[in-house]
């Protein structure tokens, strides 16, 4: 697989940002687009057992919050962080003062759970991973009449049956972490991310510390699909070559470049998976963001009074809607023709990984328990470092803003 690098929004860096791989085709122009169809390529390749360059593969665990810890290279001393850590003026927190002054409830619970735990683990560099559980989190609850050991921290529930080894060492433990990007620089600013690299045996183990690394075994030359997958990912990949060729390069350049334009073709896209709906009528799809795109700016004209600004409102719905003459609508069609063909290939590979899956993963309604997949998977380039999401928005979305699915943080009456 070639380098994805150049085509992901702030992954190259940092990992606070990930694409999915059918939105390389809005974001990254016709590089991006051709990146998702080589992606998927070598992905097919690696699960039919004849892959020339592997491709490593991590899962999207569905943990809160995010959590880096190591040393701070401008002194060496020890820190925990969330996402803030990557400010012009990095947040860091070297004691439990400091977590106090700028977090509050749970957050600052599992803070400094982290600052102690992490601490016994003999952190080199900087590590990030997922907060998965603390012992007050873990619940024995009874799934399909068996007892498990379950932690729920976000909107994926995590079980383990209560007899088994695995659910022992999870009880022992005060912290559970999954750990999935190293990063390495001589200061927060400029520090560079390295995905699907194994972590754990690096650091000492601790009792208290529940953790392991998300990545998943390397899969080159293990014949997991049947010739039928391998066919059916084949022909939707080049189907997807065949409307990439069809769709004109100056189209997708101006979809990469106006960042306008970017946002708002992307917002309409999530509206649908927000609902759980595939784009199937492409065509009334692309006619239909032009309905969209003035409805969004009528609605910022009518929020202001005076003449002079609603014209000038106006003056830039129109300056967007000049994109939308009956060459681009084609292309756009085209485009989410393109995008389709991805996904289904996408969903191909994720059925089968979702069949390597070890712990068993549910989500919670008001009747019990429902099986789920994971969250989604990462793909990584070895060579380059690059990294994109597969994940079944479907699924998880409908999960993620169905008002039946109990939350992890929510109260179950």
């Amino acid at each position: 697989m070639k380098s994805l690098t150049g085509y992901l929004s702030e992954a190259a860096g940092k990992n606070t940002h990930m694409t999915h791989i059918e939105d390389l085709i809005l974001d990254g122009g016709v590089k991006g687009a051709r990146q998702a169809i080589l992606a998927l390529r070598s992905l097919r390749d690696m699960l039919s057992g004849n892959s020339k360059s592997p491709v490593d593969i991590t899962v999207k665990w569905d943990g809160a919050p995010a959590v880096f810890a190591g040393e701070d290279p401008r002194d060496g001393s020890f820190f925990v962080a969330k996402k803030g850590i990557f400010n012009a003026d990095p947040k860091i927190y070297k004691s439990h003062e400091d977590i106090k002054a700028d977090t509050s409830g749970d957050l600052t619970k599992k803070l400094i759970l982290a600052f102690d735990e992490l601490q016994k683990l003999g952190i080199k560099g900087v590590i990030q991973g997922d907060f998965m559980f603390d012992k007050s989190d873990l619940k024995k609850e009874k799934i399909n009449g068996i007892s498990h050991i379950v932690f729920h921290p976000n909107t994926i529930a995590y079980a383990v049956p209560a007899d088994s080894a695995l659910a022992k060492e999870i009880s022992k433990a005060k912290i559970g972490i999954v750990w999935h990007t190293i990063y390495t620089g001589a200061t927060f600013e400029t520090m560079q991310a390295e995905f699907g690299r194994e972590i754990v045996p690096k650091l000492k183990k601790s009792s208290s510390v529940w953790m392991q690394d998300a990545t998943l075994p390397d899969l080159s030359g293990t014949a997991t699909f049947t010739s039928k997958e391998t066919e059916e990912v084949t022909k939707k990949l080049s189907d997807a070559g065949k409307i990439f060729k069809q769709i004109s390069s100056s189209t997708l350049k101006e979809i990469e470049q106006n960042k306008e334009l970017n946002t708002i073709i992307n917002v309409y896209n999530n509206r649908k998976v927000r609902e759980g709906q595939r784009i199937t009528d492409t065509k009334k799809h692309a006619t239909g963001l032009i309905m969209f795109v003035n409805d969004r700016w009528q609605k910022e004209i009518d929020k202001v009074s005076r003449p002079e600004t609603k014209a000038a409102k106006a003056g830039k719905r129109d300056e967007l809607l000049k994109f939308f003459d009956k060459k681009n609508l084609k292309n756009l069609q085209k485009v989410f023709d393109l995008q389709n063909l991805v996904v289904d290939a996408k969903l191909i590979i994720i059925n089968k990984l979702n069949s390597l899956n070890k712990i068993g993963t549910f989500v919670k309604t008001k009747s019990g328990f429902r099986v789920t997949n994971p969250e989604g998977f990462v793909a990584i380039d070895r060579m380059e470092g690059g990294a994109v999401k597969l994940v079944d928005r479907m699924e998880f979305s409908t999960n993620n803003f169905s008002k039946d699915i109990i939350k992890g943080w929510d109260n179950p009456n």
